[in-house]
């Protein structure tokens, strides 16, 4: 038979926001599971460590629920516990958290991210002495992250010019590009979506091609060459070469949001 009295006193209030906060998270994280937007958040191999977590935090929870319903079958604790906040407020943080995680979906990292996380500092630059390389893979068949890590393998696009390309990412612009270039972009987890980092190659359309939106998913088509940018004063004095490898489009189609969008 339970034994419950309603809670009166600030004290007597902690036990039944803790069981709150863990009920919370640990549906929050099960919820981003089954609806998917786990994909948004952190890498797989993380989603069992992520589902484990969310079990533990409900059965915690309940067991926490079970223990206030029944206090006479858990006689209090009689050590003096520590707290850097004011009693119930760190429950009441992360109760507050978890109702905002299930009230807001998690978004996708988008262009304004990618400029403010340095996606023009990741253009790959050419070496004045490259080195010979050899890339196995058909060009046809890279992906985005593909080609990005063989130009950071061997930065000289004079040797993929003329090599068909067809890549799929988010449209990104860049005030330092010519009018009739965009950015194809994505992001790259390593583990989650904090340190997500971004990648993209230039793209070159012509008069017929119209332009992309913002933040719109394209597929582009084509093939590369190289093309010479304007160099910032502090390239001109390392002596750098701003020849870039640019993908001159032949189609840009318009394609839904991948389901997950992140590349690992």
């Amino acid at each position: 038979m339970l034994n419950f009295s309603f809670p009166k006193k600030a004290t007597e209030w902690s036990p039944w926001l803790d069981s709150l906060a863990l009920l919370l998270w640990g549906g929050l994280l099960l919820k981003y599971a089954i609806t998917g937007q786990l994909a948004l958040l952190i890498h797989p191999n993380y989603f069992g460590l992520s589902i484990a977590a969310g079990l533990v935090l409900l059965f915690l929870g309940l067991g926490k629920l079970w223990q206030n319903l029944n206090p006479s079958l858990y006689p209090g604790d009689s050590m003096q516990h520590i707290s850097l906040l004011p009693q119930n407020l760190g429950s009441l943080l992360l109760i507050l958290v978890a109702i905002a995680g299930f009230i807001v979906s998690p978004s996708i990292l988008a262009s304004q991210t990618a400029i403010q996380r340095g996606l023009t500092d990741d253009l790959p630059l050419t070496r004045s002495q490259p080195e010979s390389f050899r890339v196995g893979a058909k060009p046809e068949d890279r992906t985005l992250l593909d080609w990005i890590r063989t130009l950071n393998a061997y930065p000289e696009p004079d040797a993929y010019t003329g090599q068909p390309v067809k890549v799929s990412g988010f449209v990104t612009y860049l005030p330092q590009l010519p009018e009739n270039y965009v950015m194809v972009s994505r992001f790259v987890l390593t583990c989650c979506a904090v340190d997500a980092y971004p990648v993209g190659l230039p793209v070159q359309l012509s008069d017929e091609l119209p332009k992309p939106e913002s933040d719109s998913w394209v597929e582009v088509e084509g093939e590369m060459i190289t093309r010479e940018f304007e160099l910032s004063p502090e390239e001109t004095e390392a002596g750098v070469e701003r020849r870039q490898l640019v993908i001159v489009a032949n189609a840009v189609n318009p394609i839904p949001t991948p389901k997950n969008p992140y590349d690992y």
